[in-house]
């Protein structure tokens, strides 16, 4: 059934408050946002799903106009509603989701996915056929993409507007192509809403709208430089290039979108998660700024003993497995990374966690910082920028993670923290499997009195300074 794309539907008058049930793809974890699922991977985590062989699956791009036009649009709200995965794409949906506590693994812009798409899809030999666009771009887009992309198949063009004019025709032109892969080229709202509607006469068993990509490879609209990008200011080099198209998009349309994605958060806050967070800002901005003068004297101290760098930076792995840098004051010699392999055999704890009493890549400063855990005080500055809080688990090593049991992932659902049950309990004393309990029974029974009274016991914990070495 075709629903009307009408501005005061049901539908259009949810679309950014109510979650709809969308299928996840393959496995990947997702993130709420606007009323959809959109898929939190990387773009090889994605692409090696949607090529999976014998899957059928219909994607759809989620920037900040589509959510301002999704607000307006019944019809197009069910198109992304209904798809099988909806991507992340452009600065406007990173900060949505940052606004609700929430990060994406990757943007997934489908300027950069796409090509990345079809390059695989060449070397699985399979085939794309490109729908849309004014006359003659999706031939011209084809062109570019063959050359580009080796061994990449075509299976055949054809107009968007005039083109589509007999969508029987269209339509029997595509499969008669025996195409895999099936782009549209329309722009939001039409693509996705066709797509939907046209599904299950559609022989291509993957399909995406792509927006302006075939404009962008037939060389009619320019893109911003890597620099401009990287720096995040493509709007302006956008809204140069395009005046009259971007004008409302960026003038007008971006202050609307953050004034959604505000109200989105807003409705979406979890006020346990709130306190949290301001418990953890408050304590961290307060320790930065009581403890700096000390914070001195350690550099000093740290400095004259031994040669390097005064802060240790070391990949740690973060809530929901994600990667972050964690700070630490130097403890050991600068080789100390290059010899930990050769140490393994010598860990005084059980389990995949290395810790040795007497290990030789320590420092004479360093022995110091450690029995009283003052090397920690750096991840005050995790704690700030979110990455890690004042109260959980202990920050895991990529390495540890890998060697994990089933189980142990439990502890990866909350951010780790500086201090925590097993921190207060023994340290290095406490077995792995033993931590990874502690944990997981933190992680299901938290609350805002529990990390009070974890806070407390740390003080006793770090003066009696058992297991820390």
């Amino acid at each position: 059934m075709t629903i009307a794309a009408d501005p005061t539907s049901f539908r259009a008058l949810q679309a950014v408050s109510q979650p709809h049930a969308q299928p996840e793809t393959g496995g990947l974890s997702s993130h709420p946002l606007f009323g959809l699922r959109v898929v939190d991977g990387t773009a090889r985590q994605m692409i090696d799903r949607l090529l999976t062989p014998g899957a059928r699956r219909r994607v759809a791009f989620l920037n900040a106009h589509c959510v301002n036009v999704l607000a307006r649009d019944g019809a197009y709200a069910d198109a992304l509603a209904t798809a099988d995965a909806v991507l992340p794409d452009g600065i406007g949906i990173e900060l949505a989701a940052r606004m609700t506590g929430r990060r994406f693994a990757e943007n997934l812009n489908g300027t950069d996915f796409v090509p990345e798409l079809l390059r695989d899809a060449a070397r699985r030999g399979l085939s794309v056929f490109l729908l849309g666009g004014r006359p003659g771009v999706a031939s011209a887009a084809a062109d570019r993409l063959c050359l580009s992309i080796p061994g990449l198949r075509v299976a055949g063009t054809r107009d968007g507007y005039d083109g589509m004019a007999d969508e029987d025709a269209a339509i029997a032109t595509i499969n008669a192509s025996g195409a895999d892969i099936l782009l549209v080229a329309l722009g939001v709202p039409q693509q996705d809403t066709w797509l939907a509607r046209t599904a299950p006469r559609l022989c291509p068993r993957l399909t995406l709208g792509v927006g302006a990509l075939f404009d962008f490879l037939a060389g009619r609209v320019r893109r911003a430089p890597a620099p401009i990008r990287a720096a995040r200011c493509e709007w302006a080099w956008r809204l140069a290039m395009e005046p009259r198209r971007m004008a409302g998009r960026y003038l007008w349309g971006n202050p609307v979108f953050m004034l959604r994605a505000a109200c989105h958060a807003w409705a979406e806050r979890d006020e346990v998660a709130l306190a949290r967070r301001g418990i953890d800002v408050a304590l961290a901005g307060g320790a930065l700024l009581l403890l700096s003068p000390i914070v001195l004297l350690l550099v000093a101290a740290i400095r004259l003993d031994s040669a390097g760098p005064v802060l240790f930076r070391q990949t740690r792995i973060g809530r929901g497995g994600r990667p972050f840098t964690m700070f630490k004051f130097r403890s050991m010699h600068v080789d100390a990374e290059a010899r930990r392999a050769a140490l393994l055999a010598q860990s005084d704890r059980a389990g995949v966690c290395f810790k040795s009493r007497n290990d030789p890549r320590v420092t004479r400063v360093g022995r110091v910082l450690r029995r009283f855990s003052i090397d920690e005080l750096p991840q005050i500055l995790n704690v700030l920028r979110g990455e890690m809080s004042i109260v959980g688990p202990r920050p895991a090593l990529p390495e540890e993670v890998a060697a994990y049991p089933a189980r142990a992932h439990g502890r990866l659902s909350v951010k780790p923290g500086l201090t925590g049950v097993w921190q207060v309990s023994g340290r290095a004393e406490i077995g792995f499997d033993k931590m990874i309990d502690m944990d997981i029974a933190y992680a299901r029974s938290r609350s805002i009195w529990l990390d009070l009274m974890l806070i407390a016991c740390t003080f006793r914990a770090v003066l009696g300074g058992r297991g820390a070495y």
